[in-house]
């Protein structure tokens, strides 16, 4: 039985699955910020995607529930998040946002703009750590 089966019967609701009726409204959005990346974004999606990291797949932009995340490992069940400047002002929304996607047995990590900018190879490190430690 499929994830989008349970959701037309209503006997589950699966956490990390966007509800096809929101994914109609967030699909249009996500595509569009795929399109026009921050440049942080972009500078750690050019090391995340082709498998560059122990061969794990990452989507950009993808949709969870009602939230779109940065990257995604769905093997790994890893999210990752930049954070730009305006995050200092949604911070109480990001702590709810991760708490969300943690209890949906999700592990999510957070980086800043200005440590992928300058520590690049640390956080590359530290997504490395967190692919081959899948706790």
């Amino acid at each position: 039985m499929t994830d989008d089966t349970l959701y037309e019967r209503g006997e589950q609701r699966v956490p990390w699955k966007t509800p096809p009726e929101l994914w109609e409204k967030l699909k249009p959005l996500a595509r569009e910020m795929r399109r026009a990346p921050t440049p942080t974004e972009d500078m750690l999606w050019q090391r995340l995607r082709n498998r560059q990291i122990s061969g794990a797949k990452f989507r950009r932009q993808h949709t969870i529930d009602r939230f779109i995340v940065d990257f995604y490992c769905h093997e790994a069940r890893l999210v990752i998040e930049v954070d730009g400047d305006m995050h200092q002002y949604t911070q109480e929304a990001d702590t709810v946002r991760q708490q969300f996607l943690e209890c949906g047995g999700l592990r999510v990590l957070r980086f800043r703009n200005d440590q992928i900018v300058h520590q690049l190879d640390r956080v590359l490190a530290t997504i490395r750590t967190a692919l081959e430690d899948p706790k």
